[in-house]
């Protein structure tokens, strides 16, 4: 290869050393696209789990470009150390003309190490919320919930996020630490309504509907105090009740896991209707107006 390069005319100011280096970096680069691009049509083929297919395909990726930057790197660290000052008062330029690029690496690396989520967590960060899909050097991409759609259903739509975001927003997970969370019913019912009784029946339906998850949700309260200060005493749901301006407001808590918050309501109120219909002493409330008729006033004029 060498003797080829030397019988080639070449400008002045490239020798026949710097182009081989060249014709190796391309002959890297393609040999590196090359081997993802058959790997990733592999494992298409032999694996049908989603999650461990992107697991295993990203884990190659990060292989296959370390190991060529550093082939890569390899043929050029004698020309980088020549012209060691041009690169250090280029890089300190681009450092902050790219400030947020580089944040974006830093937010990632901060991503890989400390683990804030991961891929198939529900997260909030800033205004956003949705499912992790997708971790990348320079942003991470959620599956959205919520917005116009209630309840923490998906809205179908794809968001990236810059990884710096993880430096300047807080985040919440509701993967991770504790596996559920409290969801709130309320159910207003008229001031003529037997309350009491109402409250006794809507703690019953919801006792009844947690009870296949209460044991799960206590150890999983023990296995996350063991990393986070999670106290919770019951995590049986309760009832509260509270005066409004058109009723007795009952407000039910309960645990219900993250992903199933909306059919969870739906099975409840199901319940709740189907109980309160067979009852002519509970009745639901909505805003209404009431007239009061008083006697005569029966002072002459």
């Amino acid at each position: 290869m060498r003797e080829f390069l030397d019988t080639i005319s070449l400008p002045s100011a490239i020798d026949a050393d710097t182009l081989l280096k060249v014709v190796y970096t391309v002959a890297v680069l393609i040999v590196a696209w090359l081997a993802r691009l058959l790997f990733h049509r592999s494992i298409w083929k032999k694996m049908g789990y989603v999650q461990a297919r992107y697991t295993v395909k990203k884990v190659f990726n990060y292989i296959v470009t370390a190991l060529a930057a550093i082939l890569i790197g390899s043929l050029w660290i004698a020309d980088f150390r020549q012209v060691g000052t041009f690169f250090g008062l280029f890089s300190a330029g681009i450092a902050i003309a790219l400030k947020d690029l580089f944040l974006n690496m830093a937010g990632w690396l901060f991503i890989v190490l400390r683990r804030p989520f991961s891929i198939g967590d529900r997260i909030q960060i800033g205004e956003s919320s949705g499912d992790v899909i997708d971790i990348r050097l320079f942003q991470f991409t959620i599956l959205e919930i919520g917005n116009w759609v209630d309840a923490d259903q998906s809205t179908g739509r794809i968001v990236h996020i810059p990884n710096g975001q993880v430096f300047v927003n807080a985040q919440a997970n509701y993967s991770k630490g504790f596996d559920y969370i409290w969801n709130e019913l309320k159910v207003l019912v008229t001031f003529e309504s037997d309350w009491a009784s109402a409250k006794a029946l809507l703690t019953g339906l919801a006792t009844e509907q947690s009870a296949s998850i209460i044991e799960d949700a206590k150890q999983k309260v023990d296995e996350a105090a063991k990393k986070y200060m999670i106290l919770y005493s019951n995590l049986s749901p309760i009832v509260y009740t509270r005066v409004e301006d058109s009723g007795v407001l009952l407000t039910v808590r309960y645990l219900c896991k993250p992903r199933n918050r909306r059919n969870s309501e739906n099975d409840l109120w199901e319940r709740i209707l189907q109980e309160f219909k067979k009852r002519d002493d509970i009745d639901l409330a909505y805003p209404t107006l009431r007239y009061y008729r008083t006697p005569a006033d029966p002072r002459p004029r």
